[in-house]
């Protein structure tokens, strides 16, 4: 993890400078005190994660602003290729001094290792816990790795590192399918991601569709994919949201995982959520894979829960009366 080998790497080298650090798509629990807190600027587009290093004192963002240089930068590698690489050309773009590079090895830490080499000079590396920590200095020309929000051929916007982003995920689409055309009122799309499911539930005489999403580019995404005017946006921890009143219908197809093992704990406090923001005749409409352990969640927090039967890889759920649980 970064808490084991960032100190070794800065032994080996100096950041230089006084300025501005930025840190890129850290961990939620990622352990940055081998760094001065007070020039740190945490970058995540994930609301939960900014929510959580600034309860620890730092400065966050979903993104790194575009006015402003930076005199190193820590750069943490995600799974998916095409977003490390745009981050890497946000950091040649935007830093003065030097870009370290950390990752697990099942991160593409080897891989990205291998890229950069083709193109610049890189120290290190530093191996330590499953993973690798190197470095180069900032100011080279990586525009061609520059990616963003742009129109798939499906004709729907995504981005690199967006949930499903080179297709429709069948959950959603299943559950899309199995929505009553007669639903009304305000609707609640938790983990929205880049709107598919809202932009379904907006061709029904709905009053409004708050979409409720924590990771921003997807959100950036679904401004693009979903443009009518009854819906609302939110960069906010879906488990955690509240809408302004409390609404008639939730719709979801709740991620489970934050890493690569899943955690079936993610969609119960999606379950819980919707329970406590329907109103007491409002449905909640749920898609999840089949292993999913979720039926006593459902059990718990609504008095009736309807199979909808879905296919063979995946449950549709419809969940009505949600009960009142003293918390």
């Amino acid at each position: 993890m970064i808490g084991d080998r960032l100190p070794l790497a800065l032994e080996a080298v100096e950041l230089g400078g006084d300025g501005p650090i930025a840190v890129l798509h850290p961990a939620e629990a990622a352990d940055l005190s081998a760094l001065p807190r007070d020039r740190v600027l945490v970058v995540s587009p994930m609301a939960t994660v900014c929510a959580a290093f600034a309860a620890r004192g730092y400065q966050v963002a979903p993104e790194m602003p575009d006015s402003q240089r930076f005199a190193a930068t820590v750069l943490c590698l995600t799974r998916a290729r095409a977003e490390a690489q745009a981050l890497m050309a946000s950091a040649m773009q935007r830093t003065d001094g030097l870009i370290v590079v950390d990752g697990q090895k099942t991160d593409g830490a080897d891989s990205m290792l291998k890229a950069l080499r083709k193109r610049v000079e890189v120290g290190g590396p530093i191996a330590k816990a499953h993973g690798k920590i190197y470095w180069t200095q900032g100011g080279s020309d990586f525009s061609d790795w520059q990616a963003g929000p742009a129109l798939h051929p499906g004709g729907f916007w995504t981005a690199p590192g967006v949930f499903s982003a080179d297709g429709v995920d069948p959950a959603s689409a299943l559950l899309a399918e199995a929505l009553p055309e007669a639903m009304v009122g305000t609707v609640a799309d938790l983990g929205a991601g880049w709107g598919y499911l809202s932009a379904h539930v907006l061709t029904r005489n709905v009053a409004a569709v708050h979409l409720v999403e924590a990771h921003d580019m997807a959100l950036q995404c679904a401004r693009h994919n979903v443009t009518d005017n009854r819906a609302q946006f939110h960069w906010a921890d879906a488990t955690a949201w509240t809408p302004p009143d409390p609404v008639d219908a939730v719709v979801m197809n709740p991620p489970f995982h934050t890493t690569r093992n899943a955690e079936p704990a993610l969609g119960r406090a999606f379950i819980a959520n919707a329970a406590r923001i329907l109103r007491p005749h409002g449905a909640l409409w749920m898609v999840a894979n089949r292993h999913l352990p979720y039926e006593d969640a459902l059990a718990t927090h609504f008095a009736k829960v309807v199979d909808l039967e879905g296919d063979a890889r995946f449950k549709l759920v419809r969940a009505e009366r949600p009960k009142r649980i003293r918390r």
